[in-house]
């Protein structure tokens, strides 16, 4: 469990992704949550496409930037960890105080002779530990939401990763 999330007594949800690029490339993306979900753009981003391109600056990090419209940046290492909780009015009604950590993990084998780096892209989200039924059925709701939404956001953060890794390498 992220060291953010220590001592969190609510159940933990963890998504991961294998990205071929290196964890600076990969943690650059994650920056790039400053200015759109990077998941379902039609549900979550009001049919705004993501960018597909990486927005100068959105890399100098400050505690209290948003991110992704319902969340605030609580804590950050730079190229490792993203440290983010909703405080946006409406997401917190919604869904609570809501920690969320990202970690760009190098994977110990590291590259070989010519091969991409490749790094664990990983989120992890702590549920409010649920004091009723009905709290029970939204913390297992939102697990559940979250599946769906993080995996695809993980999934496009790792395929714009290694777009820009490639064409990195390439030039």
């Amino acid at each position: 469990m992220p060291a953010r999330l220590v001592g969190h007594d609510g159940p933990v949800v963890s998504r991961a992704v294998t990205v071929q690029a290196e964890p600076h490339v990969v943690f650059r993306w994650l920056c790039q949550l400053r200015v759109a979900p990077y998941s379902y753009d039609l549900l979550d981003n009001l049919g705004r496409r993501s960018p597909r391109s990486l927005t100068p600056g959105l890399e100098r990090l400050e505690h209290g930037q948003r991110f992704a419209s319902i969340f605030t940046l609580v804590d950050w290492v730079p190229d490792e960890m993203v440290a983010l909780e909703i405080t946006e009015p409406a997401g917190t009604r919604l869904f609570g105080p809501l920690p969320l950590v990202y970690q760009t993990v190098p994977l110990a084998n590291g590259p070989t002779e010519g091969a991409a780096a490749r790094t664990t892209l990983r989120g992890d989200i702590a549920l409010p530990r649920p004091q009723s039924a009905r709290a029970r059925a939204r913390s297992a709701a939102l697990a559940w939401g979250d599946l769906v939404m993080m995996r695809r956001q993980l999934l496009t953060l790792a395929r714009l990763s290694e777009q820009t890794a490639r064409s990195t390498r390439s030039s």
